[in-house]
């Protein structure tokens, strides 16, 4: 017999990168399975290095409640004119060199202000300096990064973690009320709020998603007789399937890998005796 393990994802802010690059950080429409099993790893304490075999088995869907609205962060990274340090000028000669006259011109004891132009920003080219040996880098003058963020605001979805053993279900359920490291909803700027853990059912995902009313929300109070839209995870060759390229193998930083599964997409119908929520919203 199978159970589900429901896990409420609320916050004002969440991101669920699927592609996300330097310049660009975007966000999936929903949660991914490769975010919340790595969110459960870190509630129970698991360090990156260690295998997720057990968790990665875990059938995964996800309801979509309210699907949020996509915020954009915008920024600029750098170029700008700020003091510089005196360890910027032990570190790279041709600073101390552009900015010899200033220094010259100072009094007292104390490094006093300088400025160099087009200096401040990130690094780029880095390589060991000739002269001095140290990393620096190959530009002495930096121009602007702009970079954006996307988020969803606003966003609450139930995701849906069902297997076999309740046992490793209500361990992770435990470790979510309690964790032993920080959690957040796909990136470090967006902790959860609220209720996470939000029970066990005996079930597939498609009737614990039937047997639950929707999660209060900023959208509250709901419009009746609304049907969510509901990604569950199928096997390879189930019609209508489609891939996903979100299969935890391994969250090591210098080995990390995904894989394709297969999920579907359908309307969940809740169901007229569905169970309301007593949760921390």
């Amino acid at each position: 017999m199978t159970h589900v393990l429901l896990v409420r994802l609320a916050a004002p802010l969440q991101s669920w990168g699927a592609v996300s690059r330097f310049s660009r950080r975007d966000t999936h429409s929903r949660p991914t399975k490769s975010a919340v099993i790595g969110l459960c790893a870190a509630a129970l304490g698991r360090d990156r290095t260690d295998p997720v075999d057990d968790l990665a088995e875990i059938v995964f869907g996800v309801r979509a409640d309210h699907p949020g609205t996509p915020v954009r962060d915008y920024h600029s990274v750098g170029a700008g004119r700020y003091p510089l340090r005196p360890r910027d000028l032990i570190t790279d000669h041709r600073r101390a060199a552009a900015v010899s006259k200033s220094l010259e011109a100072g009094e007292g004891d104390a490094f006093g202000h300088h400025e160099l132009a087009g200096w401040y920003g990130a690094p780029k080219k880095i390589a060991a300096d000739p002269v001095s040996g140290a990393l620096v880098s190959e530009q002495v003058s930096r121009t602007a990064l702009i970079t954006e963020r996307w988020y969803l605001s606003d966003a609450a979805f139930l995701a849906g973690l069902q297997h076999d053993d309740r046992g490793l279900l209500e361990e992770i359920a435990h470790a979510l009320e309690h964790p032993k490291q920080l959690l957040w909803l796909g990136r470090k700027s967006c902790p959860p709020s609220g209720t996470i853990a939000a029970g066990i059912l005996p079930g597939t995902l498609a009737e614990a998603f039937a047997a639950k009313r929707l999660l209060p929300g900023a959208e509250e109070p709901a419009p009746s007789g609304r049907r969510p839209w509901a990604w569950l995870q199928a096997p390879p060759g189930t019609p209508g399937a489609t891939p996903v390229n979100d299969q935890p193998v391994s969250f090591d930083s210098g080995r990390r890998q995904h894989t394709t599964r297969w999920e579907t997409r359908t309307r969940v119908t809740i169901a007229p005796t569905a169970d309301e929520w007593d949760i921390i919203p």
